[in-house]
């Protein structure tokens, strides 16, 4: 399963087609009218349209990420409306492309315009609702999984002192009976993430429902944690989250990549991506829908941008009170681009392991940032077993760099030019045109 934010997105699966029918009507409310919205972007295909949509009705969500998500499914065709709420509404749709169906389900804000507070898309069989979907839950259920909760939040969690905060708000928040009305899994699940992240402001924390059994917790799930089979693959297919690399005018290189993934499966794919820009006299990396990763991924990246081994950032684990060193690896095959003038590009969006790349090369005075402040995640996180159908990602480290002996949580990465996130590349591209226009090479 992959998660963005409030969406969440399941592989699609191959099922039987649905035969042709009149598309159902939408019904005229705040929910309809996000549905209808979505739609009409997604189905576009047109990312201009795409981030219009996600400008108004889902801010917090990435374009480029519902682009992609579009490009694997070719758009969807409305099946059914199955119920309607002012501010809910549950639906099917049919790839347009091919047989899989999918059910999903829009919560939106009593807000103008409205704003998502739940949107979620999963592969299911024809005629599945998104009420089919989802996990009935008791009064047994809803104690057994804040008990977990304030658990594993003990256990592990970075801070101990905001994890005791934590506890005793979501304990406060079942005493009074805020939780009592709640019967589905999900709607409990977003709650308690929306209860946890009032005190602690913690982006990476989250609790999660699965209709299927949540497996036991792995015996390794620390920072060095190995790659799960299933990862691996959709790494594999994805090409890394690897989208282009090009040459601009005037040689600049250009690379966009979606997250950093693994080096163990991903090293060779950014060697080649980087390869291929060897030559170029300037570099931008595009970070602007880039949710993050693997900090090994970060460190070989980086490393391709400096002549010297280079120390890049820190990662303390509280349990184990372990400090892991992250250093530029100077043996990568390939050409080093030490000298030319480096760019990242960000947006709101930008997260986690991609805010790390920004940071230590912002602070090592590398790179210059350009765009939009970061989203401001800097604790790494593993998934943790709640109950059968409960999990929680618990942020059980954090990072440090060497240099300013902190990080960005809840602050951001700021850019060192301040853009919207749609002019970050054009005015990166000037930036670099004037750099290398400067060079000694330049003026020769």
């Amino acid at each position: 399963m992959r998660s963005f934010g409030a969406v969440v997105v399941v592989v699609l699966c191959c099922t039987i087609g649905a035969s042709a029918a009149p598309e159902p009507a939408i019904p005229d409310t705040p929910a309809g009218r996000v549905l209808r919205a979505w739609l009409t972007a997604f189905n576009s295909g047109d990312r201009t349209q795409i981030a219009a949509y996600h400008a108004r009705h889902a801010p917090d969500q990435s374009p480029d990420q519902t682009l992609a998500f579009r490009q694997e499914t070719g758009g969807f065709e409305l099946v059914a409306v199955d119920r309607s709420d002012r501010l809910r509404v549950d639906f099917r749709v049919k790839e347009r492309t091919g047989p899989t169906t999918a059910a999903g389900r829009i919560e939106v804000k009593d807000t103008d315009p409205p704003t998502i507070a739940t949107f979620r898309v999963l592969a299911a069989p024809p005629g599945t609702t998104a009420a089919d979907m989802d996990v009935t839950i008791d009064a047994a259920t809803r104690s057994r999984v804040i008990a977990a909760v304030a658990a594993k939040l003990t256990e592990y969690y970075v801070f101990p002192d905001t994890a005791a905060k934590m506890i005793e708000a979501v304990r406060a928040h079942h005493q009074r009976g805020d939780y009592d009305a709640i019967i589905e899994g999900n709607a409990l699940a977003d709650r308690l993430t929306e209860d946890l992240r009032a005190v602690s402001h913690d982006k990476h924390l989250r609790v999660e429902c699965s209709q299927e059994v949540v497996p036991k917790d792995a015996p390794n799930l620390g920072i060095d944690r190995p790659v799960p089979a299933a990862m691996r693959s959709r790494m594999e297919r994805d090409n890394c989250g690897f989208e282009k690399a090009e040459r601009l005018e005037y040689n600049i290189g250009y690379l966009k990549f979606n997250y950093f993934g693994n080096p163990e499966v991903c090293g060779p794919i950014a060697t080649a991506a980087m390869g291929f820009l060897g030559n170029v006299d300037a570099i931008i990396f595009d970070l602007r829908g880039n949710g993050g990763g693997d900090p090994k991924m970060v460190a070989w990246l980086s490393s391709y941008l400096f002549a010297k081994r280079t120390h890049l950032n820190d990662l303390y684990e509280r349990k184990t009170n372990k400090t892991t060193e992250y250093w530029t690896r100077p043996e990568l095959p390939g050409k080093k681009l030490a000298d030319q003038p480096a760019f990242v590009l960000t947006s709101n969006r930008t997260f986690s392991g991609a805010e790390e790349f920004s940071y230590n090369l912002k602070n090592l005075k590398r790179a210059t940032i350009v765009g939009e402040t970061t989203g401001g995640g800097a604790h790494p996180t593993a998934p943790r077993r709640l109950d059968d159908h409960f999990m929680i990602g618990v942020p059980f480290a954090r990072a440090v760099n060497p240099i300013t002996r902190t990080n960005w949580e809840g602050t951001g990465v700021e850019p060192d030019v301040k853009v919207a996130a749609d002019q970050a590349l054009e005015t990166a591209t000037k930036l670099a045109v004037g750099r290398i226009r400067n060079s000694p090479a330049g003026k020769n």
